[in-house]
């Protein structure tokens, strides 16, 4: 499985997997447990605070929003009944239900869901500087100036309980897509004497350091082992949770085959499948009529140049003029590029997924290239057509899902050669060495990792450049990258990172490179706010400027999305992230009934963590009926889709 909001996605072979469970049909539940495996601990449970999936993973099952998403994606009541929008687009107002109640982790009623709760959780988001906020500060009327401390006053932030059961929202400019910000946890609500009591300690990774008003309440979780959750007896929506309890069992990468071997003997509900792994003949065999490739989602996963490396624990250099080199090469566009078209990920997927299976996961754009649609085609389409203007090498460039069109060997060696020139004349040493991080018990991270050292310094030469794969600990790999919190504790030249939607807009991908801004600077070694020397170098201000002028156009929103198809070609000619693969389009077998799970591209309430409305049958989903369902719910998806968008408008009051 895997997360699915935008956040910090830890990345392992299993997470590119299985971001998977839609589903639509199939017979009476096997079992009142569903079993599977998570892959890294949550270092939180301050919802509000954190914008990491290790958090939003576990708290999408915990805690309700005001809406939430059914099984088509469409945006839903959840704690709040209905809503309506002021006709100018800057008023939300939320009426909420009676029946919502917090309760303790012992099942015991705490206190009435009321608007308040609402206001005390963007209060305490603001007060504790939330990795978050970057969702909102923009957006909610003066929320911004007291983060920055202009205003003392949280009554000048544009929420408000009107009453006990209406919470209004206030925005700076009319946003197409704020409902779908409600489903991101830094909107959910806290019981404000609750916070209080727990003080510091709430939050913290144990079940009773926060409040339920969710489908699950959290029974017991031991680092590295296991997550268990039971159903919340009492919940509003009992009737929607189908599944008594849900066992997670911590899974490192390091026994790949434990995942399928678990499957067969009934102790898991699902498996990821390996076709790189010893045992993939037999398993192929066994299940020939089960093997399922779920569809690409829209976790976007990239490697990322640290552009302004400070940290050194993990490197194979040995001098300080190779670690002035490296610097220096990474912060020339044409040498990224040459790592760009040198990268092959079709090698790389095949990793993952076996030779057959090998392009159904890459993804070339950060942005999904269907993520939104301009004058009737696909996000990529434009940005193709944008992308031509930077250079010949672009031309022809095929930017849709499941195909490498990016590597070429030719080209990278054109690229290099320009790069080589220009640095060499600077005083650079070569080769470049490029250190990029691994977790070592991650078997697929090894050799997905190895398989981009080879592909680049086949193409290259490794009297040109040399990937250094620093193998370390999971602790030492997650302290070096992932929870890594600021930008000069970021220890490598090169990682793989990954993203996914917070709500639908192109910006939610885009914004997170902003200079000034961006959630994921620090990944390319940018402090917010600071570096603006590094930053103008590579032209990450020229960026800035595209991304301004497309969230300058608030209404029209083809010339908005083609403003950021702008910005997204921009990105992608500079090579200063370099996307790989996507969530999903991964082998699986399963007794999960197909798509009667929520769903959405955005948020964390349609995500392949979401338990609620989740069904399990007796036998092994066959591929044929799979298939069947999928077209099935695609073409009710369509319909159900269209209707939602049409009434919208019986909300504009």
């Amino acid at each position: 499985m895997l997360m699915k909001k935008s956040k910090w996605l830890a990345i392992t072979g299993l997470t590119v997997v299985s971001a998977l469970i839609l589903a639509a049909c199939g017979n009476s539940s096997a079992s009142s447990t569903y079993s599977y495996v998570y892959l890294s601990d949550p270092d939180t449970l301050d919802y509000v605070n954190s914008n990491r999936a290790t958090t939003s993973d576990v708290i999408t099952n915990l805690v309700d929003g005001l809406l939430e998403n059914d099984k088509y994606g469409n945006l839903v009541p959840s704690i709040a009944e209905d809503w309506t929008v002021s006709k100018d687009g800057l008023t939300y107002t939320y009426k909420l239900r009676k029946d919502a109640k917090w309760y303790t982790s012992d099942g015991e009623e705490y206190a009435e869901v009321k608007a308040q709760d609402f206001v005390a959780g963007l209060k305490h988001a603001a007060d504790e500087n939330s990795e978050a906020l970057p969702i909102v500060q923009s957006s909610i009327k003066g929320l911004d100036a007291y983060v920055k401390g202009e205003s003392k006053d949280f009554s000048t932030v544009g929420v408000k309980a009107v009453d006990d059961h209406t919470v209004e929202y206030t925005l700076n400019q009319p946003e197409s897509y704020w409902n779908s910000k409600t489903t991101m946890g830094i909107l959910f609500p806290i019981n404000e004497d609750f916070l209080k009591s727990q003080g510091k300690d709430f939050g913290t990774v144990k079940p009773s350091s926060i409040l339920y008003n969710g489908p699950y309440v959290l029974k017991a979780f031991t680092s590295k082992s296991v997550i268990e959750y039971a159903k919340n007896q009492n919940y509003w929506d009992k009737d929607n949770v189908k599944v008594e309890n849900i066992k997670l069992t911590y899974f490192d990468g390091s026994d790949q085959e434990s995942l399928i071997r678990n499957f067969s003997d009934g102790a898991y509900s699902q498996a990821r499948l390996y076709p790189t792994s010893s045992n993939y003949a037999s398993v192929e065999k066994q299940y020939k009529d089960n093997i399922i490739y779920t569809p690409q989602n829209s976790t976007s996963f990239y490697f990322a140049f640290n552009l302004n490396r400070k940290t050194y624990n993990h490197s194979s250099k040995t001098s300080d003029a190779q670690k002035a080199s490296t610097t220096a090469a990474i912060q020339n566009k044409d040498f990224r590029q040459a790592i760009n078209f040198a990268f092959d990920r079709t090698s790389f997927g095949a990793q993952m997924n076996g030779k057959d299976g090998a392009t159904k996961l890459i993804r070339s754009l950060l942005v999904p290239p269907s993520f939104v649609q301009v004058d009737g085609k696909d996000f990529s389409d434009v940005v193709e057509s944008q992308l031509s203007s930077y250079g010949d090498e672009w031309n022809g460039i095929k930017l849709a899902d499941a195909q490498d069109s990016i590597y070429n060997a030719d080209k990278a060696k054109a690229e290099f050669a320009k790069a080589k020139e220009t640095l060499q004349a600077e005083g650079v040493e070569f080769p470049i060495h490029i250190d990029v991080p691994v977790d070592q018990s991650d078997k697929v991270l090894v050799q997905r990792t190895n398989s981009f050292k080879q592909s680049v310094e086949s193409a290259l030469g490794q009297e040109n450049v040399v990937i250094d794969v620093q193998q370390m600990s999971t602790d030492d790999f997650d302290n070096s990258a992932y929870f890594a919190e600021t930008a000069a504790q970021k220890d490598y030249d090169l990682n793989m990172s990954g993203w996914s939607a917070d709500y639908q807009d192109p910006s939610t991908y885009l914004n997170i490179f902003n200079p000034e801004t961006g959630d994921a600077a620090d990944n390319i070694g940018i402090e917010k706010g600071k570096n603006a020397d590094v930053a103008n170098k590579v032209g990450l201000n020229e960026y800035k400027a595209l991304l301004d002028e497309a969230d300058q156009e608030k209404q029209d929103t083809d010339a908005r999305y083609t403003k950021y198809a702008a910005a997204q070609a921009w990105l992608t000619d500079s090579s200063i992230v370099i996307p790989s693969v996507s969530g999903g389009g991964s082998p699986v077998v399963q007794k999960v009934v197909p798509f009667t799970k929520s769903y959405s591209y955005v948020g964390i309430k349609g995500d392949a963590y979401v338990f609620k409305n989740m069904e399990l049958q007796n036998d092994i989903v066959t591929a044929k009926d799979y298939e069947a369902a999928l077209k099935k719910w695609e073409k009710e998806k369509e319909a159900s889709n269209k209707k939602a968008q049409e009434d919208l408008e019986k909300h504009i009051k």
